[in-house]
């Protein structure tokens, strides 16, 4: 178990990455459309050379086949799980801290359940108290936040987050359903390149790219600098790429229930992370008790919340 903890504890680090160098590019002066644009191009890049070294040509070969069957499908659910999604994380980075916005992330948690009702799907209502828990924190953490700036600053910060959280569940859940093929309005897609987790994520990065195109020319932001150029790279690679790689692989090794509850609730530590990381690399202020509490709230509420849906 000590070792699952660790794991998933490392890419908790890795994925907070994301909030801290966000946050960084902003103060920089880096345009929010090219730091959510560049990441994708990279994770492309990327994406390209883990599948040709660990699966080989064909794997890239049936991916491309699979996405220009379905080019429509990938778009829409690449444009909103990926581009609204990341656009607007990007987004709210101009207008705060990154622990702030990786706390109000956690709504996610919140949106899952609505996102399943939406599909027809059933979902268990233990737990509720948790959500609220978790709610209340998320709550706290953006009260403190609006307290110390202008209450608009909450509208371009918090909101877009909020509708981030949902965006990346609709559009993973997209993806869910296209495989199983239960619904009317969704192509059934088959094949066995979609069990590789590394496929889907290209597919939905390849759907994607007309998104970003449509926002920069919409946006007409002046040239990434050289340093956002090196910073989202940076996000690519531990976000997309080291984080990811070590959280699947965290869940691959459990063998129960509760092993795979353990290593989703180590997510949580992004917050505390994306705290440190601003604090130590950007010179950020502590959060205030309001703040503080909110963060406990909403870690605390998400680790027990996850144990108790796995039992």
């Amino acid at each position: 178990m000590a070792r699952l903890i660790t794991i998933g504890s490392l890419a908790a680090l890795f994925f907070s990455s994301t909030f801290v160098l966000n946050r960084a590019m902003s103060l920089a002066g880096g345009h929010w459309a090219w730091t959510a644009s560049l990441r994708f191009g990279y994770m492309l890049i990327f994406l390209i050379l883990i599948l040709l070294v660990t699966q080989g040509k064909k794997a890239l070969v049936e991916v491309k086949n699979i996405f220009l069957q379905h080019w429509l499908f990938w778009i829409i659910a690449g444009s909103i799980g990926f581009g609204v999604f990341y656009s607007l994380i990007s987004f709210s980075a101009s207008y705060a801290a990154g622990w702030i916005m990786a706390t109000t992330w956690q709504t996610t948690i919140l949106a899952t359940p609505i996102v399943l009702i939406f599909f027809g799907r059933k979902v268990p209502t233990k737990g509720l108290v948790l959500i609220g828990m978790i709610f209340i924190g998320i709550v706290l953490v953006n009260i403190e936040h609006v307290s110390l700036t202008e209450p608009k600053t909450l509208i371009y910060s918090a909101l877009p987050v909020l509708i981030a959280a949902f965006a990346y569940p609709i559009g993973n859940q997209l993806v869910w359903e296209a495989r199983m093929g239960n619904s009317k309005r969704i192509p059934h897609i088959q094949h066995p390149i979609l069990e590789n987790g590394f496929a889907r994520v290209l597919l939905l990065t390849l759907g994607s790219l007309p998104f970003w195109m449509v926002i920069l020319l919409f946006t007409s932001p002046p040239a990434p600098s050289t340093g956002q150029l090196i910073s989202t790279a940076l996000v690519a690679l531990f976000s997309g790429v080291i984080a990811t790689t070590l959280f699947l692989y965290a869940r691959h090794l459990c063998r129960e229930p509760y092993e795979i509850a353990a290593v989703d609730a180590t997510q949580s530590l992004e917050v505390v992370f994306s705290l440190f990381g601003e604090i130590i690399f950007l010179s950020g202020a502590w959060p205030g008790p309001l703040g503080m509490a909110g963060i406990a709230l909403t870690v605390l509420g998400l680790i027990t919340y996850i144990i108790m849906q796995s039992k």
